[in-house]
């Protein structure tokens, strides 16, 4: 759905004077006293949420305490999700006469144009099957080959300007396979050096060859939790910091993963090992606050053993081989790099 002049939709709380357009004649020394919001004026996005909001919860919608711009409703018929991007939003849910009735009183109040079923938003291209969904950014994938001006340039069978790293942090959103390389160069963006560009370069040219290759969610997939966690101990050469990395799956689908360099400089693997143990055990536990500011291994281990305690989380030894976090620690040879991806269940769907 995309609301059309979403941003005049808007009431002003305080009062805003503006002067009279060039072509419009006005008494000398008078200036125009705005009754709606106008698109440019600093007050205007959030009048405009406020506005929505103010709207979308009269209908039965509560804001998501995770993400602002998420309103959820649930009833007997099931649930209706809404998310919201500025005029644009998505709604999904199980119950279709409630989505139905959502659209009919959405365009009561504003004027909204129905784009049909979800194919792209923000860069990601969306194809739904009867089997599951498939996400993927091949568009955006291919702009930032432009911008870069190597469409026309080789591939490369392994990853390894600011901007162009900012598009490519961007792009890890349905690509985990480049979230260890790109982690390693956002590092050096305050002085990046002809080694750092060179070595963009070739993530591109490893994204121009697997230009299409996503993520799937399949309708099928069952709903256990499994995690992987790894860590690359003093692995970085500049201050021997170790690299945390893991990957969530929801039966066979990645939901989450992360490549992440440790806050302190580990003085053993075993303190390496349990900071990235702790760090997925916060994303699964859902505390925020926790991993971004745990400093000492004793804490780690406290709030693991309690999460284990009370069953949040079961500890299983997986072999080297079989550790499929170890694509976000470290770089690999092509042979084991892919067979880590496989492991991640990724998916390419080459237009035919």
């Amino acid at each position: 759905m995309d609301v059309k002049n979403a941003f005049l939709n808007g009431d002003l709380k305080q009062q805003f004077y503006m002067k009279p357009p060039p072509a419009y004649s006005c008494p000398s020394g008078k200036v125009c006293l705005l009754r709606k919001a106008l698109y440019g004026l600093k007050q205007a996005p959030r009048e405009w949420f406020d506005k929505f909001s103010t709207t979308i919860c009269g209908l039965g919608f509560t804001c998501s305490p995770h993400e602002n711009a998420l309103f959820i409703r649930k009833s007997d018929r099931g649930v209706v999700f809404l998310l919201l991007y500025v005029d644009d939003m998505i709604i999904t849910g199980d119950d279709t006469d409630g989505i139905s009735d959502l659209k009919v009183s959405l365009q009561r109040t504003f004027e909204m144009k129905d784009l049909g079923s979800l194919s792209y938003f923000l860069g990601l291209e969306v194809i739904s099957t009867d089997d599951g969904i498939y996400l993927s950014q091949a568009k955006y994938a291919l702009d930032l080959l432009a911008r870069a001006g190597i469409t026309d340039s080789r591939t490369e069978s392994t990853p390894l300007e600011p901007n162009l790293v900012g598009g490519l942090v961007y792009l890890t959103i349905t690509r985990p396979d480049i979230a260890y390389p790109v982690h390693v160069l956002s590092q050096f963006l305050s002085a990046p050096r002809t080694t750092h560009y060179v070595a963009v370069l070739r993530i591109l040219r490893y994204i121009k060859g697997t230009l299409f290759h996503g993520l799937y969610f399949s309708t099928h997939s069952s709903l256990s939790l499994q995690a992987y966690f790894d860590a690359d101990w003093a692995g970085d050469p500049t201050d021997r910091r170790s690299t945390t990395g893991y990957c969530l799956f929801l039966g066979d689908a990645l939901i989450s993963w992360r490549a992440k360099k440790q806050t302190f400089t580990a003085r053993s693997s075993t303190k390496a090992e349990y900071c990235a143990l702790a760090d997925t055990t916060a994303e699964i536990a859902h505390n925020d606050v926790f991993h971004e500011r745990t400093k000492h291994i004793e804490i780690d281990c406290h709030f693991v053993r309690q999460r284990i305690l009370i069953d949040v989380v079961r500890l299983i030894a997986v072999g080297t081989l079989d550790q499929t976090a170890d694509i976000f620690t470290k770089a690999h040879h092509p042979t084991r790099f892919w067979t880590l991806l496989s492991k991640l269940k990724m998916v390419s769907l080459a237009p035919t």
